[in-house]
């Protein structure tokens, strides 16, 4: 059994192994999958809120442009109206709302200004000095208390062509992050040192990228991990509760401001998504590996069932075998004792008709004595009557002996026919007949023992049976009515047939009757005096009437006993 178990568990384990390893890949598939979607998504919000920032930005530097060319500002350069100009700044800041707005000349100096004065060393800005090459400048700036600004520096040209000033509008990015402001997702705009200078998070704003950790504006240090999945960047940070600690990194350049727009998009759904694809697959292959598993454990089971019943069923089949051997062996043991037995029941049969000869054997002599001592007679007469010339009554003589020679040949005809062992099959025979010459064999007997036999004959009635068998049925009834009368002053044997579904035959007689009805047809019983039989006759009778299809039975009478032989009557379809 334990060897069986380990290639279960060997397989389970396989299995269970190859199982974790489709869930390792499903999840690797669809989580890049996943994260490609909301990669995807992210972009898009970060395209949008890059979009945002630089179109808030770009309606400013429009404004600087149309602005820079008033003739207020013009003519500042040839003394103007200082005031004039700056009221004109102030009206133009107020109305796109500039955080601070003036226009200072090729060597610096600022000439008019609104909200304010410019930065000290202008000169020096990249913004300003780019806008002295007669390109609009740009850049933002932020100042010791942590105010952010955006410049946009457009060159004023004179008349040879040449760059003769520049008009400044700052404006304060804190009022465009308001709009947008803890929408999703976090999204933050990064300068060229990586420093987070525009963010919808306020609490990550001047935070900046130092290789394996984040920096903050008072020099406090988180820590940064960086990894890919799904040829994405996944940073893993605690910089604020409302950033996700794990997040997609996006990036998206943003040159027209000078700026990268970044986002941390939460991958919170991907690995929902992902887990929830992993889940399905593992759920389909446990399920299905587990109707499989199933299938094979009953599958065993059958077969070793089926060699558990094999190893009955040959079991069973041996001891069949052997039990159908000694059935055969009892079987030819039994039919040798039924041959034996019918066999015994033959000699019986042969026994049971010589006993009844030997009984009939005095009357039988007797009666072939009277025939042959008048044949003797009329042989003698007929030839005195030849010598004397009397040729007539020679002849009468003569018609005399051959009449007692057919009587003779007809006794010795019916002894020859009761002596034979019949082995014929049973068939169509007449009962009168049978009668008949069961009468015949017995009237000498009953003749010489004072026996009067009523036997009234009549048309032939046709039974199923043996002729000589059925003879010595008769023939023991009428010598067992006869010994049993024996000592009785009337002695009659009336035999009668009556005819019907089954043919009846009954012979009774004026004796005392039948001392035991119930032992009369067991063999060797007797009621006769030592040497008067063997007590067959009726034990015969019986099996000889059973043979036939038929019944006998006895019983007592009034005036005796009577012996009832109901018998099958032949009919034209029956089948010996």
């Amino acid at each position: 059994m334990t060897h069986s178990r380990f290639p279960r568990s060997k397989a389970l384990a396989l299995f269970l192994g190859a199982v974790l390893g489709l869930g390792w890949i499903v999840w690797q598939h669809g989580y890049g999958q996943a994260l490609g979607q909301v990669a995807a998504r992210g972009q898009s919000d970060l395209a949008l809120a890059s979009d945002r920032l630089v179109t808030g930005l770009q309606r400013f530097r429009s404004a600087a442009v149309l602005l820079v060319d008033h003739p207020d500002l013009r003519a500042l350069h040839a003394g103007g109206d200082r005031a004039r100009a700056e009221a004109r700044l102030l009206e133009s800041a107020d109305l796109i709302s500039a955080h601070r707005a003036f226009y200072a000349d090729s060597d610096g100096r600022v000439l008019a200004s609104a909200f304010g004065g410019a930065p000290q060393d202008l000169a020096a800005r990249p913004w300003y000095r780019r806008a002295m090459t007669g390109a609009l400048g740009f850049g933002h700036e932020v100042t010791a208390a942590g105010a952010r600004s955006y410049v946009h520096a457009a060159p004023s040209f004179a008349a040879d062509g040449g760059v003769q000033g520049a008009l400044v509008l700052m404006v304060d990015l804190d009022i465009l992050e308001r709009e947008w402001r803890g929408t999703r997702p976090s999204v933050f705009f990064t300068d060229d040192s990586g420093q987070i200078l525009v963010t919808n998070r306020s609490e990550i704003l001047f935070w900046r990228r130092d290789g394996a950790r984040m920096v903050g504006p008072g020099g406090e240090a988180k820590p940064l991990q960086v990894s890919r999945a799904g040829g994405h960047a996944i940073w893993r940070q605690n910089l604020s509760p409302y950033v996700p600690p794990a997040s997609l990194h996006l990036t998206r350049a943003l040159p027209v401001i000078d700026l990268t727009a970044e986002a941390l998009v939460d991958i919170a759904p991907a690995r929902r998504l992902a887990a929830l694809q992993v889940a399905a697959v593992v759920t389909l292959c446990l399920f299905f590996g587990s109707l499989l598993f199933i299938a094979t454990e009953r599958r065993r089971a059958l077969a070793e069932a089926n060699v558990l019943l094999e190893g009955r069923v040959r079991a069973r089949t041996r001891a069949w075998e052997e039990a159908n051997s000694r059935l055969r062996a009892e079987v030819r043991e039994r039919e040798d004792a039924e041959a034996a037995l019918r066999r015994a029941q033959a000699d019986l049969v042969q026994a049971g008709k010589l006993s009844a000869l030997g009984q009939m054997s005095a009357g039988i002599s007797h009666e072939l004595n009277q025939p042959l001592t008048a044949i003797r007679q009329y042989a003698e007469n007929g030839t005195a009557f030849l010598d004397k010339g009397r040729p007539e009554r020679a002849a009468d003589n003569l018609a005399r002996i051959a009449a007692m020679a057919a009587r003779a040949a007809r006794i010795i005809r019916n002894l020859r026919a009761f002596a034979r062992n019949e082995s014929e099959p049973m068939g169509k025979v007449d009962l009168v007949a049978v009668i008949d010459t069961a009468v015949e064999l017995t009237e000498a007997r009953l003749k010489a023992d004072g026996v009067t036999l009523v036997w009234e004959g009549g048309p032939p009635a046709y039974a199923l049976g043996g002729e000589v068998r059925l003879g010595q049925v008769f023939v023991n009834l009428i010598n067992n009515a006869a010994d049993a009368m024996a000592g009785e002053a009337d002695k009659r044997i009336a035999i009668t047939l009556e005819r019907g579904p089954r043919l009846r035959i009954g012979v009774s007689d004026t004796g005392p009757g039948i001392a035991d009805p119930d032992r009369m047809f067991e063999p060797f019983y007797s009621t006769k005096e030592v040497g008067g039989g063997m007590g067959l006759g009726l034990s015969i009778s019986y099996g000889l009437v059973q043979s036939f299809g038929g019944e006998i039975r006895g019983s007592n009478t009034a005036s005796g006993a009577v012996f009832t032989v109901e018998l099958e009557p032949w009919l034209d379809e029956a089948v010996a």
